[in-house]
């Protein structure tokens, strides 16, 4: 396909509305430079030179979407603490719908990496998971209700948090089948999955495993060609979606699109510096494109572009729609 024909589909993002649902991550950023070991224990010693706050997890799905042009919403869960606070702020600047955030139950999960010479020196995790109360999961739906037909695609993005659970899923998919009836129009849901809620994501439009995570989900050990078609054909039959991408780092990607050959899409990346938040992008890409109707392919392609250019920067990024226009091809094949 011709470059143009990519760049009108990116175009089109500018008109799409995206709701976000899943687990809300604070991403907190240290950075430094090491110079010296220390002599209390055999690790380095990291001289503290600035500390960022970002978007993570869903929130960052959420930044991909507006950062390549579309609009959208977050629906999740943060904690009435400092964090959660930053969570709004963020949310707020970004010009996004925050009506979804539930605020109050648990703390807000915070993910620290320390970085240094661009390199990742450690990370730790301050997280409390586990199912939604009674009461915070009738927030979440009562906001399902009320908005869900706002929007152009539903993404769903499962960090194994708590936020995505199979009673939510039942219940967005009744809402979405009642909004289908009304107006003869299904929003296509996009999921990026975590295997232990595999069973939860049944008739989704295309789900995103990366390599590992598509291994887990079919029980089949990839390695090769041969058991990377066997392994997205039995994701594809356990759930029933229309496409399974499954992200493959250095390798690219590969699509599975109803009873179709796999196709396989190589890496554009240049350079790979860090990998944290790439398969935010590619979710929050794929579910833009399918918003502004394009093929489970060409999205994929589009995806992989995003991609590309994510992972040659350190931290929890996001791709702008120049950045992407920039890293299409002049032409493109499939």
């Amino acid at each position: 396909m011709m470059q143009h024909a990519y760049i009108d589909m990116v175009n089109q993002f500018k008109g799409c509305n995206v709701l976000v649902i899943g687990d809300i991550i604070i991403d907190h950023f240290i950075w430094g430079s090491v110079t010296r070991i220390s002599p209390e224990a055999p690790v380095p010693v990291v001289n503290v030179k600035k500390e960022e706050l970002l978007l993570g997890g869903s929130a960052n799905v959420l930044r991909n979407i507006i950062s390549l042009g579309g609009r959208g919403a977050l629906c999740g869960l943060i904690g009435s603490d400092a964090m959660g606070e930053q969570v709004v702020t963020l949310v707020e600047e970004l010009g996004a719908g925050g009506q979804g955030i539930i605020q109050g139950q648990r703390p807000t999960t915070v993910k620290t990496r320390i970085i240094a010479q661009g390199q990742q020196v450690v990370r730790f995790d301050r997280e409390q998971t586990g199912d939604p109360s009674p009461e915070t999961f009738s927030y979440l739906i009562g906001y399902l209700q009320e908005h869900v037909h706002q929007f152009d695609a539903v993404m769903i993005s499962d960090y194994a948090k708590g936020v995505v659970h199979e009673q939510l899923m039942i219940e967005l998919r009744r809402l979405l089948q009642q909004h289908a009836d009304k107006t003869g129009r299904r929003l296509p849901v996009i999921v990026d999955p975590k295997p232990s809620n595999m069973h939860c994501f049944v008739g989704c439009s295309v789900i995103t495993p990366n390599h590992h995570e598509a291994s887990q989900m079919s029980g089949i050990r990839i390695h090769d060609e041969q058991t990377l078609l066997a392994a997205a054909r039995q994701i594809r039959e356990d759930i029933g979606c229309e496409g399974v991408l499954i992200t493959r780092g250095e390798a690219g990607m590969a699509l599975l699109e109803g009873n179709h050959d796999l196709v396989t899409i190589p890496t554009m990346a240049k350079e790979v510096y860090d990998v944290t938040g790439a398969g935010d992008t590619v979710a929050a890409t794929m579910a833009l494109g399918m918003a502004a109707g394009c093929s489970l392919a060409d999205a994929a392609v589009l995806a992989n572009h995003a991609a590309s250019v994510v992972v040659g920067k350190v931290g929890t990024a996001s791709v702008s729609t120049e950045e992407l226009l920039e890293a299409l091809p002049r032409s493109t094949s499939r």
